[in-house]
């Protein structure tokens, strides 16, 4: 499997140097309340259910939308090492991620002004199973963090606009 990622891997690069127009791509996500706090996302082919845990009224149905941040910046980050791993040539069997985030729910339920309704900080520790020298890990670690979109995400300021839509009433049949 590595040739293989480190092909698609160079493919791309290639193929993007000399195509630059073609870079751009876009993801597409839509989310629907279903009943109380639990939502539903359909992602391409995939749908994924999201709920609150009891103890913030939830019904546990699904993981937390927070949580999602959680296992997104996991997940691209084990992505990111196994692309440019196997790109550098540095041998890796094997990666994971465990992650965790701390909310101060005083911002959430508008007790107090100055928390912020988000992640006061995220913390990972990112394990490597790899013959690799401690100096080639690191220079794997140092290009991942430079090149894994959801980083890039969670750590630099991205537009959003969140535009406001009424529902259209349903029509009653005529009888």
């Amino acid at each position: 499997m590595v040739d293989n990622y480190k092909n698609v891997f160079h493919g791309f690069q290639k193929f993007l140097s000399d195509e630059p127009a073609q870079a751009l791509t876009s993801f597409s996500v839509s989310t629907r309340q279903v009943a109380g706090l639990r939502s539903q996302a359909s992602l391409r082919d995939f749908t994924l259910d999201l709920d609150e845990p009891p103890a913030l009224a939830g019904t546990d149905a699904g993981p937390s939308p927070v949580e999602l941040i959680l296992a997104a910046l996991g997940s691209c980050q084990e992505i990111t090492y196994r692309l440019y791993a196997d790109a550098l040539g540095i041998p890796l069997k094997g990666v994971s991620v465990a992650l965790d985030g701390e909310l101060d729910l005083r911002g959430f339920f508008a007790v107090d002004r100055s928390a912020r309704p988000g992640f006061r900080g995220i913390r990972a520790t990112v394990t490597l199973d790899s013959p690799a020298d401690d100096e080639r890990l690191a220079e794997l670690k140092a290009i991942v963090d430079r090149h894994c979109p959801v980083l890039d995400i969670l750590q630099n300021p991205t537009p959003v606009r969140l535009a406001l839509a009424r529902a259209r009433p349903a029509t009653v049949a005529a009888a």
